[in-house]
């Protein structure tokens, strides 16, 4: 079993002592306020429902959900007494860990309904992960089987729920079954993209599903790329670069997808945006501003911040401004396109990924299995 990762309440933004600026206009603004008025989306990294409540009163538009995350929620104790009930029902160990996600999921999507409201079904989001052990390598599931799954399983969970978003990994299974997830009318968020190969077939895969609809009125994607991992692994793997170009791979990764998205869907008539979600925004290195990969995106589509890096944008003294479109000089573009063999990255980091995507959810089995036994009749 994968380790039980234990809660660490996050503390709640105090919004009397958040540090405000004077804008051009004279008025008072807060570096999260700037941030949004560049035009960036901010979605909370976690689906806790005191920090959905602080983050949505600061300015957050939908947040994201995952086995980690859930398994901090149940660990905190926070929520015993609705697992001693279910588990008084007779639900078993996997039914409760999926009844529980499902209802912090439906918590936050209250919040963030109106939001989704106002914009037509363009944002208010909450995202919701599909079964992870359906990728185990231990389980080895045929290819066949994992891509059927996925579409029954993601048109179970989106069943009935306006803002909710289905998480399909883009593994060769995920990426397969995103025709008909779309074609089906589930709204999809792609994660796990560490590179532009995935990125365009999860996009072109999305794209096939949506025109089998009868209309793209409804039809909203979005595309999870994670930043900070890749900086983590040229950290390890490519020490052949230079300082002005290591740290830089992530967001210069991140920001060509991001001009190629915006091409991409320019050319098609859909009525809502078609966005890359820039992920894995928390900085790895002590020495780096904790706002590093938030400064470098803002402007445009939606960051998934964790809880710690909105308090320290929020606690900040920073003025956001439009910098993703903003590209490193060419001589370190030249310098990571030379060193930097993105196969080796993708694969080492999809590997890396699909460990990392499984063992959460065997962590949450296993909280839930130890409560639940916990409150069983002896």
């Amino acid at each position: 079993m994968g380790r039980i990762c234990r809660f660490v309440r996050q503390p709640a933004v105090d919004l009397v002592a958040i540090p405000r600026t004077i804008s051009t206009h004279g008025t008072m603004t807060t570096p999260l306020q700037s941030l949004l008025a560049t035009g960036t989306k901010l979605w909370l990294d976690s689906i806790d429902p005191d920090l959905v409540r602080t983050n949505r009163a600061i300015g957050a538009t939908g947040a994201t959900s995952n086995p980690i995350i859930v398994t901090d929620l149940l660990a905190s104790g926070r929520f015993d007494d609705q697992i001693e009930q279910l588990a008084t029902e007779g639900l078993d160990v996997a039914d409760i860990a999926w009844e529980m996600t499902d209802r912090l999921v439906r918590q936050a999507q209250e919040v963030f309904l109106p939001v989704w409201q106002q914009t037509n079904g363009n944002d208010g989001y909450v995202s919701f992960e599909v079964d992870p052990l359906l990728e185990d390598p231990e389980l080895d599931l045929p290819h066949r089987e994992r891509v059927e799954q996925y579409v029954r399983l993601g048109q179970i969970w989106a069943a009935g729920h306006r803002n909710r978003m289905i998480k399909v990994p883009a593994t060769p299974a995920g990426l397969d079954a995103l025709e008909d997830l779309v074609a089906a009318g589930v709204t999809v968020n792609t994660t796990l993209i560490f590179s532009t190969r995935q990125y365009r077939l999860a996009r072109e895969a999305v794209w096939r599903g949506a025109q089998r609809r009868e209309t793209l009125d409804a039809f909203k994607s979005v595309y999870s790329i994670f930043v900070s991992r890749l900086d983590v692994y040229t950290e390890k793997t490519v020490a052949d670069l230079s300082p002005a170009a290591q740290g830089m791979v992530g967001i210069l990764n991140a920001k060509r997808i991001w001009v190629e998205n915006r091409e991409f869907w320019a050319a098609r008539s859909t009525p809502l945006d078609q966005e890359i979600v820039f992920a894995s925004t928390g900085t790895k290195k002590p020495e780096d501003s904790p706002w590093k990969y938030v400064e470098a995106f803002a402007g445009s589509d939606i960051q998934t911040n964790p809880p710690a890096t909105n308090d320290a944008v929020a606690r900040s003294d920073r003025t956001f401004s439009r910098q993703v479109d903003q590209f490193p000089p060419d001589d370190v573009m030249d310098e990571i396109d030379r060193l930097v063999d993105m196969e080796r990255l993708e694969a080492t980091l999809m590997a890396e990924g699909i460990a990392k995507f499984a063992d959460p959810q065997k962590a949450l089995l296993e909280l839930v299995g130890q409560k639940r036994l916990a409150v069983s009749p002896r």
